[in-house]
């Protein structure tokens, strides 16, 4: 019986993307379904989403009271694939950052591992017309991620990514904290902690096509924040006296 894996797209005033892009990941090989769950865009992103779910039912628009961030929105969105019964589920950004051609190399890699990044730092991988200080800021927080919480990864803040989603049921979505940006983190130290094998595929990161860019440095400052709030609980865990064992 063949895989069903779903596409989920947390969308922004990306009104100039998500038709051409749905459009794209629809036409990939994969024959994958789309959910969209929009935080109320005001440039219309949530209307256009609804227009092409009308004329497609592989397309499913969730629409959200406001902004309310990528991690609870992702979050949402491997929640419903849990709940629909999809085996996969590939995260991507929704501004062409993250290019479809990818999605079958993602899927392919659910034959070795149980989450497949599209990674930025694995040979063959890379991110096109990146400034400098983009570059420092995500080779720090990569490097910081993988020493707080002993990830195995080397593209810990990658977004594109797909989930095997039987594995998640349990540990995973029910013990997640964050709600923004580091939620990419975080959710690859749960994954890690309940036996999730995770690998990496080689992927262009490239620049959005249009609209404009919504991680900022608070955001950046609040993902440093939670990873260590992270941190310090594996400490308190590991110090913590084991049941039975006297001194």
């Amino acid at each position: 019986m063949k895989s069903r894996t779903l596409v989920i797209l947390a969308t922004y005033n990306e009104r100039e993307n998500i038709e051409p892009l749905s459009a794209d990941v629809l036409a990939s090989p994969i024959a994958a379904e789309l959910l969209v769950i929009d935080d109320s865009s005001p440039d219309g992103t949530g209307e256009a989403a609804d227009a092409i779910a009308a004329a497609d039912a592989r397309v499913h628009v969730i629409h959200r009271p406001g902004k309310l961030g990528l991690g609870s929105a992702s979050i949402l969105g491997l929640q419903y694939a849990l709940d629909h019964g999809y085996d996969f589920a590939i995260v991507m950004d929704a501004d062409f950052s993250h290019h479809a051609k990818y999605l079958p190399d993602l899927v392919d890699g659910m034959t070795r591992f149980d989450v497949t990044i599209g990674s930025r730092y694995v040979t063959g991988g890379g991110a096109v017309d990146w400034p400098l200080h983009r570059r420092l800021m995500s080779t720090c927080i990569n490097l910081y991620a993988r020493m707080c919480l002993g990830l195995k990864v080397r593209d810990c803040s990658g977004s594109y990514r797909c989930y095997r989603l039987g594995m998640m049921r349990t540990g995973v979505l029910d013990r997640m904290v964050s709600r923004g940006y580091s939620y990419l983190e975080e959710i690859l130290y749960r994954c890690q902690s309940v036996g999730m094998k995770l690998g990496e595929v080689p992927i262009l990161f490239g620049e959005r096509l249009g609209g404009h860019s919504k991680i900022s440095y608070v955001e950046a400052a609040a993902a440093v924040w939670v990873i260590f709030k992270i941190l310090l609980g594996r400490i308190v865990r590991c110090c913590r006296p084991r049941r039975g064992v006297s001194g």
